[in-house]
């Protein structure tokens, strides 16, 4: 018998599914009882928030002395944990958006999960600048808006005002995205009970969905529409995050790469986290057939991607430094190598350029093991570069009578994992009671990477 001329892709729902099938499977985490799997996860990540509720309030109370901040870090734990929780929010857009845009079908089955991690850990990172604030009652004075205090305004030219534009429009369409996205989602759960307040609160946010072909054609305009208007936000929102180093005057931050280093490793460590919770909630909720080898063959290639870019970030850094000539540049990137914080460089380099190198080996790329194994060191290296890129230049500037090393306190740590709790809490409600895979996406990539004759329907 004559081989075919072709060989077929390997299908993007296993299984041989069918609609009612897609249906079952996708809701019945839903439908059931929560697992002591489940449980266990959830009053885990709850102590943890707990922990986190509990410092901010003590240092509300005593105020921002409760850190480990001095008279030449004025920025650390705090502003490191921001850029790192709007970098881990940038694959949502990025698989929702972009690649919705370029059509890329294996999107589907990661799409929905990555878009409500964007909107929780842009939730996590607009904490800290509140914090950071030291009256964080006061935050409303950021609002441009006509106020009492006479001539007091924002001041427009600064980055960090910016940053909250950029960041606040990011998160509404973040949020509009994620909602449309699960509008005909809603109506089946809302169809699947006959009655019960499941049904009354699906049908009243499903916003009278009756899948007639006028509300899918407005559904999908509307859908085209916000993923071109998320885009250029992926670009745009990170960019603004680096300029409040790339403004600066001090060494090792003075630099015209941020924008574009910092949006890379954005994309870099939300595929990571992607990959990390994805592969969890794949083997606890049963998606093995939903979310396959395939899947994870094509985040890890994105995340191979990425890291290639970040490590030529770091090339051009030190490149750009010794070929400056400029006494001050050089001595950063040197103390950034070998001085006191060098051991996290070390960590940073070898968890973003280095291990991630292996995602060049297919073998690698389809071992789930592995690939989780890795996206941790990845998620561990990229808050590390954000913290050396913040610190090393804060410690050693201009003046040495002004060095003074940073060590972060108990308040500051337990406020970090206090974050780590607010987005697991967060994501394991939504595993709870809203469908991880866009049900409606699924069924309509079902047929694809299958032979003639595979049943779709």
């Amino acid at each position: 018998m004559q081989k075919p001329d072709f060989v077929l892709d390997p299908p993007l729902v296993a299984g041989n599914k069918t609609l009612l099938d897609v249906t079952d499977d996708v809701c019945a985490p839903l439908e059931g009882r929560p697992t002591v799997l489940w449980w266990t996860a959830f009053i885990a990540a709850l102590s943890l928030l707990a922990l986190g509720v509990a410092a901010v309030s003590y240092q509300l109370a005593m105020g921002i002395g409760t850190w480990g901040l001095n008279k030449s870090v004025g920025w650390a734990f705090d502003i490191t944990n921001f850029v790192f929780w709007i970098g881990i929010g940038h694959a949502g857009t990025l698989i929702s958006a972009i690649l919705f845009l370029f059509r890329q079908k294996w999107r589907t089955a990661v799409n929905r999960s990555a878009e409500a991690m964007t909107i929780f850990a842009v939730m996590c990172a607009g904490l800290f600048p509140v914090i950071h604030m030291g009256r964080p009652w006061l935050f409303f004075w950021m609002v441009p808006y006509p106020n009492t205090r006479g001539p007091l305004w924002i001041n427009f030219s600064s980055a960090l005002t910016w940053d909250f534009f950029a960041i606040s429009t990011y998160f509404l369409i973040s949020l509009t995205f994620w909602y449309v996205g699960l509008l005909p989602d809603l109506a089946t759960i809302r169809d699947r009970h006959r009655f019960g307040w499941r049904r009354q609160l699906m049908g009243f946010f499903c916003l009278g969905w009756n899948g007639s072909y006028r509300t899918w054609h407005r559904y999908e305009l509307v859908y085209l529409l916000l993923a071109g208007l998320a885009t250029p936000l992926v670009v745009s929102v990170h960019s603004i995050v680096s300029t409040d180093f790339a403004t600066a005057v001090l060494p090792g931050w003075h630099t015209t790469i941020f924008p574009p280093y910092f949006v890379a490793g954005a994309i870099f460590s939300g595929m990571a986290m992607v990959l990390t919770l994805m592969l969890i909630a794949r083997k606890v909720m049963h998606l093995e057939d939903y979310i396959t080898v395939r899947h994870v063959d094509a985040m890890a290639k994105l995340v191979l991607t990425t890291s290639c870019m970040v490590g030529l970030a770091y090339t051009i850094e030190f490149f750009t430094a010794f070929r400056s000539a400029d006494f001050y540049e050089v001595r950063a990137f040197v103390n950034r190598l070998v001085g006191p914080l060098g051991w996290g460089f070390g960590i940073m380099v070898l968890c973003n350029v280095l291990l991630p190198q292996l995602f060049w080996f297919r073998r690698v790329r389809v071992n789930l093991v592995l690939v989780w194994i890795l996206s941790l060191f990845v998620n561990v290296g990229m808050w590390f570069e954000r913290f050396i890129i913040i610190v090393t230049s804060l410690e050693r500037d201009f003046l040495p009578s002004s060095w003074a090393n940073y060590a972060p306190t108990t308040i500051e740590i337990a406020t970090l994992l206090g974050s780590f709790g607010l987005f697991f809490t967060c994501f394991l409600l939504f595993c709870r009671f809203l469908p991880t895979i866009a049900i409606a996406e699924i069924k309509g990539v079902l047929a694809i990477g299958r032979p003639h004759g595979g049943t779709a329907a």
